[in-house]
């Protein structure tokens, strides 16, 4: 096993038992968009169910939209099948859903498909939803909150529902989005994450500048965010 395998493997491991997010008997629906992060999710949770001590089923589940240059998902199909993941799809008109005057945006497009996989996760029977949201991708998030909203929050790596009999995990959570390229690479997988014109619009890229040069690219530093979240002294906030 090579070493960013090794290293995804592991860090997915740490995450599955700290937050407890595979229970015996749970249906896990995996939102697989194509890009790096579901996919390696999807491997790693194929190889982790041969010996994983909780029997577990899972799906992934690509959701096509009317955003961007259509994406051939044959060879996404391929590489599910040859790492045994079962595999489905189907397709929403995200920008055929905008009312009168509004405006395409990533906000609306994830929310679209979010609500496509809570639907098609409570018709089929699955409990637990699975998302490749990575430990970058948490504190991006953080920060955003903190920067234009003046919160304090972010991507739980576990969220259940009170509407829903459902909870949201990310097995992704404490590995970084570098370790997550080196992976597929190694893996031979594209890297592309969104084939739409609004990506580069978003404020996650001024944010992930930031915390670039907030952190000088150091890992400990990153981690050390993600952290302070869950070690809150409460005593010295305003």
């Amino acid at each position: 096993m090579k070493n960013a395998e090794t290293t995804v493997a592991k860090l997915s491991e740490v995450a599955l038992r700290r937050w407890s997010m595979i229970a015996p008997g749970d249906r896990i629906l995996i939102g697989a968009s194509g890009g790096k992060d579901s996919t390696t999710l999807a491997y790693d949770l194929a190889v982790k169910r041969r010996w994983w001590p909780e029997n577990f089923e899972f799906l992934a589940l690509h959701v096509e939209t009317d955003v961007g240059e259509p994406q051939d998902r044959t060879p996404l199909e391929a590489r599910f099948r040859d790492w045994g993941v079962p595999f489905a799809s189907i397709r929403v008109p995200v920008i055929g859903r905008l009312k009168p005057g509004e405006r395409m945006n990533c906000y609306w497009c994830s929310t679209q498909r979010r609500t496509e996989l809570i639907r098609y996760a409570l018709a089929e029977g699955f409990n637990k939803i699975a998302l490749g949201h990575h430990l970058d991708d948490i504190v991006e998030t953080l920060l955003m909150n903190m920067l234009h909203k003046g919160e304090i929050s972010t991507m739980p790596p576990v969220v259940r529902y009170e509407k829903y009999p459902l909870a949201v995990i990310r097995p992704l959570a404490l590995c970084e989005e570098r370790q997550i390229e080196y992976f597929a690479r190694e893996k031979g997988f594209a890297s592309v994450t969104c084939t739409c014109g609004f990506d580069g619009a978003s404020r996650r890229k001024e944010v992930r500048a930031k915390i670039e040069a907030l952190t000088g690219g150091s890992s400990e530093l990153k981690r050390n965010i993600f952290r302070s979240m869950s070690k809150v002294n409460r005593e010295y906030l305003a």
